[in-house]
């Protein structure tokens, strides 16, 4: 077997760890070749690959980032105002490949599923995403450490918050879910949450603020960067002409502040986090469910099963075909469990009445 290999759209913690993970077990388990291509789809477009052997994937474990490169603007079908997909087809074949492993979120999903349609090389996807956000995935790697990430930033402001008897409000990532700002603000004690799925009221949020600070206490707020005021709009950074995913989110944070502040007494400050949630090493639970997921998709090279995605799904891994990930999106359900218990213990969610 001769199988390629890219990490696609952002980078991840967990990337490294699963390139090691597929190179290592497909060349113990079946002698196979392993061809690493070069800063994701462009790679293919530009013809930039390199040879992965044992050595190559040795001490990248705890490694962020991807020492493939990445990118999250090239797309085969509208490169530089061109589909150039044909061309990217040929190359396959001129490498002589047998399938590709794509590392990525949705946009890359939704990438390889197109490429193998239009007959590129059989396809393999493996979930990578901070914002836990895939389709058919429960859980997808590097989402922990961007918790983990998140949740010390909350320890740290609030400390400032409790000096100052300040409102502290930190900016997540996550796109259109919440489940970073869901899971880090129940982690790192939050007292507001306010999440894409549940738009917020800003009087509901100001009297928490104003009854909080009556009792001189500050107020820890954790909102998603998708979160948006009821009857609102999304608040976007820019746009990326050329992304398959144009709009870049960003910036509530300092939406809210603005809200807030004329109607409490409390001084109120913004953090957004941006790319420290995205970088550094990866926790040892994204390390070891990485490692699983690049060895399962050396399962399904060698079973045959082509067109699919790693996944999990009830705590076991599984996959699902790439069609029914492409173009999705993961949010969070109204009657989350983790949504139940934040309501149950105090947490405002922004909901109005």
């Amino acid at each position: 077997m001769r199988i390629g290999m890219l990490t696609g759209g952002g980078d991840c913690p967990g990337l490294n760890a699963v390139i090691r993970a597929v190179t290592k077990s497909l060349i113990r388990q079946c002698g196979a070749e392993v061809i690493g291509i070069e800063d994701g789809f462009l790679g293919l477009i530009e013809r930039r690959v390199r040879p992965l052997g044992w050595d190559e994937v040795g001490g990248i474990l705890a490694t962020g980032g991807t020492i493939l490169g990445t990118s999250n603007t090239a797309s085969p079908f509208a490169w530089r105002g061109r589909d150039v997909s044909a061309e990217v087809v040929a190359y396959q074949r001129e490498l002589g490949l047998d399938a590709l492993v794509t590392i990525g979120g949705d946009g890359t999903m939704t990438m390889a599923a197109r490429l193998g349609e239009a007959g590129g090389v059989p396809m393999v996807g493996v979930p990578k995403t901070i914002d836990n956000d895939i389709a058919g995935c429960e859980r997808s790697f590097g989402f922990d450490t961007a918790v983990a990430t998140v949740t010390e930033a909350l320890e740290r402001v609030e400390t400032t918050g409790q000096s100052h008897g300040r409102v502290m409000i930190v900016e997540t990532m996550g796109r259109y879910a919440g489940w970073i700002a869901l899971e880090a603000g129940l982690a790192g004690a939050a007292d507001v949450i306010l999440l894409p799925e549940i738009d917020f009221d800003v009087e509901r949020v100001a009297a928490v603020c104003r009854e909080r600070h009556a009792r001189r206490r500050a107020t820890l707020i954790c909102i998603a960067e998708g979160a948006k005021p009821v009857g609102g709009a999304l608040t976007v950074e820019r746009t990326v002409a050329g992304s398959p995913d144009p709009i870049r989110l960003g910036g509530v944070a300092h939406l809210l502040r603005e809200q807030l502040q004329p109607r409490v007494d409390a001084e109120v400050r913004a953090t957004v986090l941006g790319h420290v949630q995205r970088g550094g090493s990866p926790t040892p639970f994204d390390r070891v469910l990485a490692t699983q997921y690049g060895n399962e998709a050396a399962h399904l090279l060698r079973r045959g099963q082509f067109g699919r995605m790693v996944t999990l799904q009830d705590g076991r891994l599984a996959s699902v075909p790439l069609a029914s990930v492409a173009g999705q999106n993961r949010r969070v359900p109204l009657d989350h469990p983790l949504l139940v218990c934040a309501r149950e213990i105090g947490v405002c969610l922004g909901e109005a009445g």
